[in-house]
């Protein structure tokens, strides 16, 4: 598709301008109307401008009407004060969504090479993976990850898309590489404490051990023994304790023995001192042998009685201390074991939530990775299936590659080839590159610039920065 007829009015800086189909370049200086030219027909086209003003200074309506050999009609109008008009028609009948129809007849880089040239290699890379025609939408995304990764710009060719999404500053990649690192943390402390608890550690055993009642048994049997041991003593010191008790009453008769001779000495002088009271005191003297057979039975009934007391006890106990001494040692072991081992349940039931919190991480780890080899691998099947705006164009790592080159590995010339061959590379496509600015390129480069335009049949129209005061237009 190639153009036959141009007519702009009122647009930017022209009043009036028409051309046919033939190759042009326009010359002059700044001001002369050559770059509104480029626009108008940049707008026609895409219906985006980056001026503030489209119609020309003191008019109301501004119009450009661009009609190719296909039978294609473009009518383009930018009005103030009201809506703007277009027309689209194919041989007369009205083309469906015109603006859609727009963008596949025309390509960013046919509007503006030399810009192409000029930009960095970020946006010449973004530009270039921007011609390639891939049907997707947030759905694809949701169908092929299970979601939609966040931090992503959604506004990109779908292989840069791809390509943040499998970055190493992505949020996957980052996601995956806190998750690892909390999982090795995880391990680490499990490690730690498996080495601290005993192999082969039985948690449910342990924890339904009872340690207080275990303890208690424990504390019975040593009271148990305790009282056969007191009971041994009791026993065996029998006789010993009988002993005591006759040495106390000897004891206590001899006393009385001597207190009663010093009573009866006493008795003696107050009868020699007291003649008068001798009868009063032979009485007295005589009751003192009843006074002491009375005494004297007192104490042999409390002998009797604390013997009868003590052999009672001591029958008491001669049927514990005929037992033998119940071994403790094992019990007090088990005790001790199933304390030290209780001790372990809080760190042991830790250790395995921990494992279970590992094996998530793990888990999570392992589902990123596959989202990140996901994108990765997802280009290739894309660029199987997508429609490249030429043939020698690949992507690796999301960067478009011309014959296995990076865009900033080739020269100039060859990114003008680039520009051309993306031109052409769309049979039904509006067959035109617009050239703003063709004095940035050396005389040399432009002359083969336009031989290969002619060459492969590309309609060109060129601007070039002069010092004529006039717009001055020849075909090329």
């Amino acid at each position: 598709m190639k153009i036959t007829k141009i007519k702009i009015k009122n647009l930017f800086g022209i009043k009036e301008y028409e051309a046919d189909g033939s190759n042009k370049e326009l010359s002059g200086k700044n001001g002369t109307g050559k770059t509104s030219v480029i626009d108008a027909i940049r707008y026609a086209l895409t219906n985006k401008s980056d001026r503030q003003y489209i119609v020309r200074n003191g008019e109301s309506e501004g119009e450009i009407i661009i009609e190719t050999d296909t039978g294609l009609l473009l009518d383009r109008k930018a009005r103030i004060g009201m809506a703007d008009y277009k027309s689209i028609k194919q041989n007369g009948v009205p083309v469906g969504s015109p603006e859609s129809f727009l963008k596949d007849i025309v390509t960013t880089l046919q509007l503006s090479p030399v810009d192409f040239m000029n930009l960095d290699t970020k946006k010449q890379n973004s530009m270039l993976l921007d011609l390639i025609q891939y049907e997707w939408d947030m759905n694809t995304i949701r169908e092929w990850f299970g979601e939609i990764p966040t931090g992503i710009n959604y506004e990109q060719n779908i292989l840069a898309v791809l390509n943040d999404i499998q970055a190493e500053n992505g949020d996957y990649y980052m996601t995956r590489q806190d998750i690892n690192r909390e999982a090795r943390a995880k391990k680490s402390v499990i490690e730690e404490i498996a080495g601290e608890i005993p192999v082969e550690y039985n948690l449910e055993y342990w924890k339904s051990i009872n340690l207080g009642e275990l303890y208690a048994k424990v504390e019975k049997v040593r009271k148990a023994n305790s009282e056969i041991e007191k009971a041994k003593i009791m026993v065996e010191g029998q006789a010993n304790k009988l002993r005591s008790f006759e040495a106390d009453r000897e004891i206590k008769l001899a006393s009385l023995d001597r207190e009663m001779a010093a009573e009866s000495n006493n008795i003696d002088s107050e009868l020699a001192r007291l003649k008068e009271r001798i009868i009063a005191l032979e009485k007295e003297k005589e009751s003192l042998n009843t006074k002491k057979a009375d005494r004297a039975r007192l104490i042999e009934s409390e002998f009797e009685k604390e013997k009868a007391q003590y052999l009672s006890n001591i029958a008491s106990y001669e049927e514990v201390a005929d037992k033998e001494i119940m071994p403790i040692d094992s019990l007090v072991e088990e005790a001790e074991t199933a304390e030290r081992m209780k001790s372990y349940i809080n760190e042991y039931e830790r250790m395995i939530g921990l494992q279970e919190e590992l094996e998530a991480l793990n888990e999570k780890s392992r589902k990123l990775t596959e989202k990140i080899e996901l994108a990765r691998n997802l280009p290739a099947v894309i660029l199987e299936k997508a429609e490249l705006p030429i043939a020698n164009l690949t992507v690796k790592d999301g960067i478009p590659l011309i014959n296995g080159l990076p865009i900033s590995n080739l020269s100039e010339g060859e990114k003008l080839d680039l520009c051309i061959d993306i031109a052409i590379s769309k049979p039904n496509g509006l067959q035109i590159i617009l050239i703003d600015g063709i004095e940035k390129l050396a005389t040399e480069m432009r002359e083969n610039l336009y031989k290969k335009c002619k060459e492969k049949g590309l309609q060109f129209i060129a601007t070039r920065t002069t010092d004529d005061n006039e717009l001055t237009v020849i075909e090329v």
